[in-house]
């Protein structure tokens, strides 16, 4: 199926009435404080609810009245018809000929033959590789999976990069009050040898299972790391005499301590691994979309099928909500349009991911990637130049650690700076600091933090505490900060599939609106490529460190004078 060009949304009727909006709003002048005053109703208007997530978008830069715009945009830019495409596998990743059905990877078995796609039944295809990890991980968690002298497994080593790292990392992350068979997770994603050297430390090998995350088996950082594991594994078992350093034992080593993401089976047994014990994705699955996919195999072998399933229930659940709600009242598709509205109406460059949870510390880097490398582009799907701004810098770090670092800027700074506030109402932890319950004391800088932003603090306000005059101004908060709150019962591996696919689909709601292919990312292939050939200058090649630049050359020389080899 052919796609059609992008809809330029600044020449659309609903694009010219929203700036006909912002441009009253401005006049106006906005002031959140008086809204509220105003409007008995707008928290009420402004609230949302999907699957067990709570928000609150009331302390945003809009109106009510606002949300009806979002919606004709949506309606002008046939947003419609791109999760349409998206959900049935037309190939909307143009530039790669490629189908985008991430949400497939969390179809229940019962839509198993409704999807297919390419000649394939891409949910068939799913279930029985789900099924195959499953065994696996039953096998690892039960003790029948053993090393190679006979030890259960107690720690999983994921070796990846980008979508095969931040993903895992992150759930795993997320979800350690669920571990519940005695193995830990291990993540080593950079090609610097200190991230290896951290990460091997204090590790038997006897109890140590590495699982190789590459497609294609090729990426140059994770092949790097795992040949490193490979002969770590190795040497640490001759030197304890586990085994004798023989072709064989060394064989038999590889194959009970090293499994496979990857559909290259070929690369996968010059390995080492045994084919049998690699899992598959496919082409339509894109790296920082694929943590639902056999990439999270090391959080089935640590939290188990069941609460596997938990999460993949998340994802669908917000992908049907997303694809069955209209546009006035889907909380989903009205996140993406705010910040296109902050975006390209504000001009405002960053958004910032505050989660009042410690358990979801890497969740914004996580959705750095899924975010900025989906929509960190400058040309359409259709090779044509964008018409406004698109990406967004996406940022941030767990309460209540952020607002003794970066809140200053977002509450008194001169950037306008969009944030999501993410917290849930029960803790695994309960504990008690006297009579104050700590979690409850926790959401109390929660609540606080989005009160202090929307509303301020004036400077009569400031005179009346006695401050004196001359600090007054310093004191002062603006309000006006635009935040939403997120609110959901308990971080659960179901909680977490919901807040993952409602970011992806926000990104495919921007994306959409800018006219971009969100599923290439083309802008990290050059890197890739210059590397190759400086890397052979920086030790040796003077005839490649003469074809470098000016500046290449002199860090080399720097370099090569200062190494202590």
């Amino acid at each position: 199926m052919a796609i059609n060009p992008p809809i330029d949304a600044t020449q659309t009727p609903a694009w010219a009435a929203l700036q006909k909006h912002y441009d009253e709003l401005q006049a106006e002048g906005i002031d959140l404080k008086k809204w509220f005053a105003e409007d008995a109703d707008r928290v009420e208007k402004l609230s949302f609810e999907a699957g067990d997530l709570h928000f609150d978008l009331s302390k945003n830069l809009i109106k009510p009245e606002t949300l009806k715009l979002f919606a004709d945009l949506a309606k002008d830019v046939k947003l419609d018809e791109r999760i349409k495409q998206q959900y049935t596998g037309v190939h909307i990743n143009n530039t790669e000929d490629r189908a985008v059905l991430h949400t497939a990877l969390r179809r229940p078995v019962e839509d198993e033959g409704k999807y297919i796609v390419d000649g394939q039944d891409v949910v068939k295809d799913v279930r029985e590789t789900l099924e195959r990890i499953y065994a696996f991980a039953e096998k690892v968690r039960s003790g029948e999976w053993r090393g190679v002298t006979g030890k259960k497994i107690d720690t999983v080593v994921n070796i990846g990069i980008g979508g095969s790292d931040l993903g895992p990392v992150m759930a795993y992350e997320a979800l350690k009050p669920y571990a519940d068979a005695g193995i830990s997770a291990r993540y080593i994603s950079n090609i610097d040898p200190n991230d290896l050297a951290e990460k091997t430390k204090g590790l038997d090998p006897e109890t140590t299972l590495f699982i190789i995350v590459s497609k294609t088996f090729t990426t140059l950082e994770t092949l790097t790391n795992a040949r490193e594991a490979r002969t770590w594994l190795l040497e640490e078992l001759k030197a304890s005499g586990a085994i004798d350093g023989s072709d064989e034992k060394n064989a038999e080593a590889i194959k009970k301590h090293f499994v496979a993401v990857s559909t290259n089976l070929e690369k996968v047994e010059e390995f080492g691994i045994d084919p049998e014990n690699a899992f598959g994705f496919w082409n339509w699955v894109g790296g920082r979309y694929s943590v639902d996919s056999a990439v999270g195999t090391s959080l089935a072998v640590v939290y188990g099928p069941a609460q596997f399933e938990e999460f993949l229930h998340g994802f669908h659940e917000i992908d049907e909500y997303f694809a069955n709600t209209p546009f006035e009242k889907n909380v989903v598709a009205l996140l993406g349009l705010l910040n296109v509205w902050y975006r390209n109406f504000f001009k405002v460059a960053s958004h910032a991911v505050l989660p009042y949870d410690q358990y979801l510390h890497r969740f914004p880097a996580y959705l750095q990637q899924l975010t900025m490398e989906s929509n960190g582009k400058s040309v359409r799907w259709d090779g044509t130049p964008v018409t406004t701004e698109t990406g967004e810098i996406f940022w941030g770090e767990p309460g209540t650690n952020g607002q003794h670092a970066f809140y200053q800027l977002i509450h008194q700074g001169t950037q306008l700076i969009p944030a999501d506030f993410i917290a849930f109402a029960n803790t695994p932890n309960p504990v008690k600091d006297g009579d104050q319950d700590v979690h409850e004391l926790f959401l109390g800088n929660y609540l606080a933090q989005t009160k202090a932003l929307a509303f301020g603090k004036t400077a009569d306000e400031v005179r009346a505490e006695g401050t004196p005059e001359a600090i007054v101004p310093a004191r002062v908060f603006k309000g006006n900060r635009p935040t939403t709150s997120i609110l959901g019962v308990a971080l659960t591996p179901f909680s977490l599939g919901e807040l993952i696919a409602l970011y992806e689909h926000i990104t495919l709601v921007e994306g959409t609106v800018w006219g971009l292919d969100s599923y290439d990312q083309w802008g990290v292939e050059l890197g890739k490529q210059l590397a190759k050939q400086i890397t052979p200058a920086i030790s040796k090649d003077d005839d490649a460190l003469a074809a470098q630049d000016a500046s290449t050359q002199s860090l080399i020389k720097f370099y090569r004078e200062h190494r202590e080899f």
